[in-house]
């Protein structure tokens, strides 16, 4: 299979300034795709350390893969930023044939994290933020991204869940609940796509090892290993590579599925 089997295609990663989103824009230039690296605050990827600005980020990937990326910001809550974001990418580089969906997350900016970690004492404001940053920015792109897609009738989409969303967690309770939604709408819209040949998929990682995990939360030292073990936190390129699955071609009759990428912590049915 040729190392750049995406050659002539468009996507767009939103959440792509770093860690996961990064990656998966990264590997996607790899293949040979144009990409939208989409962000919501330019200096972004300064937060964790993972980079100095959006507009160099994008830079930074088209230079070193050769191929056409476009720098597109907007607050994937906010309707008219969606379109805006996507028409932005469209123009820029054509129609988008993937879309992996990836901005989200239980936190903010440093300094800016809502608390969602109390079930019962939790804020209203910061049920709304986790709620829309998850699940109503999920619904928004990917109906803005499916209207492009429905009369080429080629299409891929992929979502980010997360393993939360499959087991209670009393720690993530509404993060784990817009995750759950964001299942449930992926599966649906795959259901509604079916039709228009748009594969319509979900990744569901577990621990992973971006700037933004290592630097909220203490892990011990066991965990960090890279190999001999599953029990321990991915690395981010082992989540990246399902994306190359997803979006290519040995994911062309592949619809409505999660899969999770978590070395086995969670060993039952979806």
């Amino acid at each position: 299979m040729s190392s750049r089997m995406l050659e002539g295609k468009v996507a767009l990663v939103t959440g792509a300034g770093r860690g996961l989103g990064r990656a998966f824009a990264e590997h996607l230039a790899s293949l040979g795709c144009s990409v939208g690296v989409h962000g919501m605050r330019e200096n972004g990827p300064a937060e964790y350390g993972e980079g100095t600005t959006l507009t160099q980020t994008a830079l930074e990937i088209g230079q070193t893969h050769g191929v056409k990326t476009c720098r597109v910001l907007g607050d994937l809550t906010n309707p008219d930023h969606v379109k805006q974001v996507v028409s932005s990418v469209c123009s820029e580089l054509g129609p988008i044939d993937i879309l992996v969906h990836n901005a989200g997350g239980d936190i903010a900016a440093a300094g800016g994290k809502p608390n969602p970690n109390d079930a019962v004492n939790i804020k209203i404001e910061d049920i709304r933020a986790v709620l829309d940053r998850n699940l109503l920015s999920t619904i928004l792109v990917c109906q803005e991204c499916s209207r492009i897609m429905m009369p080429r009738k080629s299409g891929r989409i992929l979502t980010l869940s997360s393993i939360s969303a499959f087991k209670g967690i009393a720690g993530s309770s509404i993060y784990a609940t817009a995750k759950a939604g964001v299942v449930e709408y992926t599966r649906c819209l795959a259901e509604q796509l079916r039709p228009y040949n748009i594969n319509v998929n979900s990744l569901a990682p577990g621990d992973t090892r971006t700037g933004r995990f290592l630097g909220t939360r203490k892990v011990e030292d066991a965990r960090l290993v890279t190999d001999g073990t599953l029990d321990r936190v991915g690395v981010v390129d082992e989540v990246t590579r399902v994306v190359e699955f997803f979006a290519g071609p040995l994911g062309a009759f592949v619809t409505g599925q999660v899969l999770r990428v978590d070395g086995g912590s969670q060993i039952w049915p979806a």
